[in-house]
């Protein structure tokens, strides 16, 4: 079957007959689902269904609830999800290309796909394309409402819905922040034509702008390749085609074959012209859907450098002037403070859920982590208007809830950023924490045998945990709440209790004694630490550590012999995001579902 395309466009149509919805990266199918079986066809019709079980094992555990619309078919995107905005097209690219079963189970587990709908083609076996789009939504609402408890992306549910939204802006903001592929606008009176023959659908690329120098040309295919300079050396970026025509194409191809060298049937040209290319990323030593936006006449070939790249492909906020980027922040492993601002931009999707709302206090150090240092909590005069928190007596508090505020902190040299376990304002935790402290990181073990040991108490209760490195030497155990479910006196009570059932279970190994004198070498179980207004270290920030190590939350069955805090530098834990997802991905819909009856048992019987 042909499916609805959107068209391309720059400019976002407007007016009360739009909505606006997530441009996701990932592969366009129709889930056919009739009763005892389901498959996935892609728009080419391929069947999909093989390469993805976890979505069909789903859709058949779940048949019962939804039987009486079946059979239905549903319009949508296969995905595999770093966040609820950002798809991972390259980790999907290698999901589609796996033959074994095996391995594709592997790759299910470990990274499970969603299928996300945005519309409902059939239902009760009748057809609803000619059903104007906001009755096929209400009609697709309809049916996901029967698979409860509903939430438009579950990350236990492998099967959602793209949500629509009223104003582009409610898309945009988001999509930019996560670095998403972009966003579809959608006429809600309009039917479903197949192919792009109508005015109804358009799609806006969330476009990262590169400039490079063009290099050679292919007289057969009519590529142009797309170079910039690398550790002082001219290397190639990419391919593109697309957006170069009419007479600018012209006057590239008079001036590539008078001044270009031919090679069989490629001419090669000396670095001279640059150019500003559209692309979505780098993926795999290539440009994704690269578009040719102009000529920069206005640079040369020595402005067009790898660094510079990164920087673009970032989408920093037009509103900071980064400055002094080569300056080496952790000079041991050779980190610059544009290699941490690039680290903040991207990692920003992960780190922002934990600073948001919350008073923040930091540690800036302007000069690196061998420079000089010092706290903050209150804003500066200097500072803008986002970084505002609370106020608080005649001053203001810090408080970091954008890109913008993330970035304008590591460019004014803050390293570290603590939180405290309660929203700005409020007097109850929205979290409980159990800081794990060995003696040095020497004793790393103990804080993995403490660490399991907790998880083993806190499964007992009932209740989800997570668990991070600190950054330094030690583990956290992290178990969110609700705001308002506990107040600080019950949470005291809670970790005073657990630490010392810790203690005195192995006390040649453990300790909850504060002066690090008396402690001989045990890890110390900080249960005091968790209180109002104070504060532990956040997840994904940086530590002032010489090897620039990171916060970085892990999976429960990384924490075993063998783990080290020192692995988790800048460079590593972007990789591991991209390719295993961020183990707190699910942190506040853990909240959601926290189930603390048998904690306030345990707390009544104390």
């Amino acid at each position: 079957m042909r499916l609805m395309q959107p068209k391309p466009t720059e400019d976002i149509p407007v007016g009360e007959k739009w909505i606006y919805e997530i441009k996701y990266d990932g592969f366009r199918a129709v889930l056919h689902w009739k009763k005892g079986k389901a498959t996935l066809t892609s728009r080419n019709g391929v069947d999909l269904s093989a390469n993805f079980p976890e979505i069909i094992a789903f859709c058949l555990d779940f048949e019962e609830e939804v039987e009486q619309l079946l059979p239905v078919q549903l319009d949508g995107e296969i995905v595999i999800l770093n966040t609820k905005i950002q798809s991972n097209f390259p980790l999907l690219q290698k999901r589609g290309r796996l033959k074994a079963m095996d391995k594709i189970n592997q790759a299910a587990m470990a990274r499970p796909a969603h299928f996300l709908c945005f519309d409902m083609l059939e239902a009760k076996g009748k057809s609803l394309k000619n059903d104007i789009l906001q009755k096929r939504k209400e009609s697709l609402y309809h049916f996901f409402k029967k698979i409860t408890p509903f939430q438009p992306v579950d990350w236990h549910k492998p099967l959602g819905i793209v949500e629509p939204f009223s104003e582009p802006k409610a898309v945009l903001n988001p999509l930019q922040a996560h670095l998403g592929e972009g966003l579809i606008a959608k006429r809600t009176d309009s039917r479903y034509i197949e192919g792009k023959s109508h005015g109804d659908w358009f799609k806006i690329k969330n476009w990262r702008t590169v400039t490079g120098i063009i290099t050679s040309y292919n007289i057969d295919n009519g590529y142009f390749e797309l170079s910039i300079y690398r550790d002082q050396s001219l290397q190639a970026l990419g391919k593109f085609k697309h957006g170069l025509d009419g007479e600018a194409l012209d006057t590239i191809k008079t001036l590539i074959r008078t001044k270009g060298e031919k090679h069989g049937n490629t001419y090669t040209l000396p670095p001279a012209i640059c150019a500003d290319v559209h692309c979505l990323e780098i993926s795999e030593g290539d440009l994704r859907e690269p578009q040719f936006k102009q000529f920069r006449f206005d640079r040369t070939p020595d402005d067009c450098t790898f660094s510079k790249v990164k920087e673009a492909l970032c989408m920093f906020p037009a509103s900071i002037e980064l400055t002094k980027q080569e300056k080496l922040f952790w000079p041991k492993p050779g980190v610059t403070k544009g290699d941490y601002l690039i680290y903040l931009r991207q990692i920003a999707p992960y780190m922002l859920p934990f600073l948001k709302d919350k008073a923040l206090t930091v540690i800036r150090c302007p000069d690196g982590v061998e420079g000089e240092s010092f706290y903050q909590k209150h804003m500066p005069d200097y500072a803008p208007d986002y970084v505002a928190g609370a106020p608080s007596g005649n001053e203001t508090l810090l408080h970091c809830r954008s890109i913008d505020g993330l970035v304008w902190f590591g460019n004014h040299g803050t390293m570290e950023y603590h939180v405290p376990f309660q929203y700005m304002g409020k007097n109850t935790p929205n979290e409980i924490v159990f800081d794990l402290d060995p003696p040095g990181i020497e004793a790393f073990d103990l804080a993995i045998f403490a660490a399991t040991l907790l998880k083993q108490l806190l499964d007992q209760l009932q209740l989800i945990a997570f668990v991070k490195t600190s950054g330094n030497k030690g583990l956290q155990v992290y178990i969110p709440i609700h705001e308002n479910s506990l107040t600080y006196e019950e949470t005291a009570q809670f970790t005073q209790a657990i630490a010392l059932l810790l203690e005195k279970k192995h006390n040649d190994l453990f300790t909850t004694e504060r002066l690090k004198k008396n402690r001989h070498n045990r890890l110390y179980i900080d249960y005091v630490q968790h209180g109002k207004d104070k504060t532990l270290i956040a997840p994904y920030s940086p530590r002032k550590t010489e090897g620039a190590t990171v916060s970085t939350p892990l999976f429960w069955n990384e924490v075993k012999e063998g783990l080290s805090p020192e692995t988790f530098t800048f460079a590593h834990v972007l990789t591991r995001v991209k390719e295993f997802g961020c183990p707190f991905i699910g942190y506040q819909q853990a909240r959601d579902e926290q189930d603390l009856t048998i904690l306030k048992q345990f707390l009544q019987e104390k």
